[in-house]
């Protein structure tokens, strides 16, 4: 049987790139703008919801304070507050949206505990189905995701200005 392919195209920029991103993603995002190009989702006094642009699964966001802070333990009681709520918020969009079965939520502190940007803490959102880790991930060191950011984003912007 011939070899399968699989077409990731959006991959290519993240292998490539030696630091992935040059400045603070989260302290970019934090300035109005182009929401949606930098698919920011929500918007709060003191924090912002935005996706991943390089998602475990589809629907994978972070919710991260404006202020350019490393460790939760530096927020504030308003911060941590809002923080919290926000990754609500955005969970019940996802639910409303994709009906996933499950959900993890998390903080990586520090590089060796995974954080890709370990000086702005943030809190990882991602939704979670029955096999949605299946041997691409495993083998291929590939994740197949079934929908594109720009629809992840409209769909979830849409269940965010409901509520």
């Amino acid at each position: 049987m011939p070899h399968q392919l699989l077409w990731a195209p959006w991959r290519m920029s993240y292998v490539q790139d030696d630091r992935k991103e040059k400045e603070c993603i989260f302290c970019a995002a934090a300035h109005p703008g182009d929401d949606p190009a930098r698919f920011v989702l929500l918007r709060g006094e003191r924090c912002l919801a935005m996706l991943n642009r390089y998602p475990y699964n589809s629907g994978h966001l972070m919710v991260a304070p404006y202020r350019h802070v490393a460790s939760i333990e530096h927020l504030d009681s308003d911060e941590a507050l809002e923080l919290v709520t926000m990754a609500q918020r955005a969970l019940h969009a996802l639910r409303e949206a994709y009906h996933p079965a499950g959900a993890n939520l998390g903080i990586n502190e520090g590089t060796i505990a995974g954080a890709g940007f370990a000086d702005h803490v943030h809190l990882h959102v991602v939704p979670r189905w029955a096999a949605d880790s299946n041997f691409m991930a495993v083998v291929g060191d590939t994740r197949v995701l079934p929908q594109a950011l720009e629809d992840t984003y409209a769909t979830l912007r849409e269940r965010l200005d409901q509520r």
